[in-house]
């Protein structure tokens, strides 16, 4: 039995400590909002916070969760920079297929927790890795510089 505190709330999974994360908040807790891209830790669509610190959940094992916290897209509603970014998602009209989507808010939630005034530069390197394959990157950067400016 490995136990988890998942968006606040402690879990207890009957699950191997080699499954990864995703799998984890998919398959066991029915927790559909983080996505499966790739497997490999290249595409940002499984992104989640580990401690704060966004992870990709497609290949950390729920071992290496044990005594931390794991934040989810299900949970940004509750969190203020969380609320802020959707908003800006939603303001500036990000959203193409959506797919990615929750991966990308949760790093673009992960930055902006720390750095209320990011440069371009900042936003590239927090979103590197976070692939949209329908291409909406100027208005992912738009949205990030609203949420900002709204936090700052």
């Amino acid at each position: 039995m490995i136990k988890l505190n998942i968006n606040g709330k402690d879990e207890s999974l009957d699950a191997p400590e080699d499954m990864p994360i995703l799998w984890a908040l998919r398959d066991v807790l029915h927790m559909t909002g983080t996505k499966f891209g790739c497997g490999m830790a290249q595409c940002g669509a499984c992104t989640v916070h580990l401690d704060g610190q966004p992870i990709r959940s497609c290949i950390t094992p729920v071992s290496m969760a044990a005594g931390k916290k794991i934040t989810t897209i299900e949970a940004m509603q509750e969190d203020q920079v969380g609320q802020v970014v959707q908003a800006a998602w939603r303001e500036i009209d990000v959203v193409q297929c959506g797919y990615c989507q929750s991966g990308q808010i949760m790093a673009a939630t992960a930055l902006l927790t720390t750095n209320h005034k990011p440069t371009d530069a900042d936003i590239d390197a927090a979103m590197s890795g976070n692939i949209c394959r329908c291409g909406t990157y100027p208005r992912i950067r738009a949205a990030i510089h609203a949420a900002a400016e709204k936090l700052a």
